[in-house]
């Protein structure tokens, strides 16, 4: 019997970010015999115009654009939504080297055109599948991270939420001071705290406010999550 393919959400509805018209056509045929929701747009200025003013379930983003950079795009996009949308990025640039900014920036993965329609198809199901909502607690990653021992988990756990209040005041206070190295480096050790014990939701809160520091929408978001694990 072969893979299950991973479930996605119904109709996804993709944000496509391409210029060249013939790659439109392309991207656009193979997203929609997902079947998916395509809205195109041709330049970084679009992108950033529909990405804000509409939740997407996944962005697919051109690495060069007229305007300005696919890297760019995806910095403003994810400080406007604190939990953002898988991104994938495609370019026809072949060497790895030139991929490795586009990853450390945060986007899923990179698709060097041109590319199989199985190729996409999987890809875009693969991130899909990762974009529902998150659990506060992921057990499989604790478990991993701290070898499968559940009595070093609890206690562990029940440090880290002994240790969160003061860890969010210290964010938040920082944050109204306008400190943001003191920002960031808070948030350093506490994105630590959260893979350790398998705090997934408040750790994906807690890079997108890394990525965005001066961003209130993330900031708020952090806030809340932390408020919300705490109860």
């Amino acid at each position: 019997m072969g893979a299950r393919e991973p479930s996605v959400p119904a109709t996804p509805r993709v944000l496509l970010v391409e210029d060249d018209s013939i790659s439109q056509a392309y991207f656009q045929a193979v997203l929609e015999s997902l079947p998916a929701t395509v809205e195109l747009v041709a330049t970084q200025q679009q992108a950033l115009a529909h990405g804000t003013a509409m939740r997407h379930d996944l962005w697919l983003i051109d690495l060069t654009l007229p305007d300005g950079s696919g890297i760019e795009l995806l910095r403003q996009l994810q400080a406007h939504w604190p939990e953002p949308p898988p991104a994938l990025a495609h370019t026809a640039h072949s060497d790895p080297a030139a991929h490795a900014p586009a990853l450390e920036a945060g986007f899923r993965e990179v698709l060097v055109k041109p590319m199989p329609g199985a190729q996409l198809l999987q890809a875009v199901r693969a991130a899909l599948a990762t974009a529902g909502s998150l659990p506060d607690w992921d057990n499989a990653a604790a478990a991993a991270a701290l070898n499968h021992d559940t009595e070093n988990i609890r206690v562990l756990r029940r440090m880290f939420l002994d240790e969160l209040p003061g860890a969010r005041e210290e964010v938040l206070a920082s944050a109204r001071r306008g400190d943001i190295g003191a920002v960031r480096a808070r948030l350093h050790r506490l994105q630590a705290g959260c893979g350790l014990v398998g705090a997934r939701r408040l750790g994906a809160a807690v890079e997108s406010l890394r990525r965005a520091p001066d961003s209130p929408r993330a900031l708020e978001h952090f806030d809340h999550v932390a408020r919300d694990l705490l109860r």
